[in-house]
């Protein structure tokens, strides 16, 4: 009978099987990957499948979308955000907590936006529990334009929008970059958008993937002929 896996060599499975296939080659990104303890900031009930390649579920059910982003998707965001110890990072979506972790890890400061005070509170906990000392986590609707001005360096939307938020891209300094997924199912790419000067933004979308909607943002209209 084979022996049950540990925890080290599901995460080094994972790493190994999925991340490295995604193109997530930076090895201080896996270096990264290895040492933070995500079967930590999976809720108990799903913490079997911390390792899997999969969206876990998150909070109580009835609220539509909340999900822990497959660990592909969080690593391979993470990379090519190429976010500097320096930087002030802002993310929308809390979730489970996990994505700003990775973040924190790289960045001076994150302020890390969930709409559901459970989660937020869950996260806030999950996050002190494990030493993470730069993370604000504020019960807050994303969606909710923010003060005017250039505030953050690295802004992240850990789940998928119709439309890139406008006022978002106001939020960015000049070299700031913005990463979201956006799109209707079942075709959504990765958006990274770079604010190269005062009044001027590049996007590059170079890959696809699939991700939940962020509550509030806006959708397209749709017609009925």
């Amino acid at each position: 009978m084979n022996p049950t896996p540990t925890l080290e060599r599901l995460r080094f499975n994972m790493i190994e099987q999925q991340i490295r296939p995604w193109d997530v080659l930076d090895l201080e990104i896996l270096d990264l990957l290895a040492a933070i303890r995500r079967e930590d900031y999976v809720p108990p009930a799903h913490r079997a499948l911390a390792f899997f390649d999969m969206e876990l579920p998150l909070g109580d059910g009835s609220v539509p979308g909340q999900v822990m982003l497959s660990p592909k998707v969080e690593a391979r965001m993470l990379q090519d955000l190429h976010v500097q110890k320096h930087e002030s990072v802002l993310e929308i979506g809390t979730g489970s907590g996990f994505m700003a972790a990775l973040l924190a890890h790289r960045a001076a400061q994150v302020l890390s936006l969930e709409i559901d005070p459970a989660l937020a509170a869950r996260a806030a906990e999950t996050l002190r529990q494990n030493g993470v000392a730069n993370v604000e986590v504020r019960n807050a609707d994303g969606a909710v334009p923010l003060p005017s001005g250039p505030s953050f360096d690295v802004i992240v939307l850990s789940g998928s929008v119709a439309r890139i938020p406008q006022n978002l891209l106001g939020s960015l300094k000049v070299g700031g970059r913005l990463a979201a997924i956006v799109g209707e199912e079942p075709m959504m790419r990765a958006h990274f958008v770079t604010r190269s000067s005062e009044s001027k933004w590049d996007t590059i979308q170079p890959w696809d993937t699939v991700a939940p909607r962020l509550l509030n943002f806006p959708e397209p209209s749709r017609f009925s002929f």
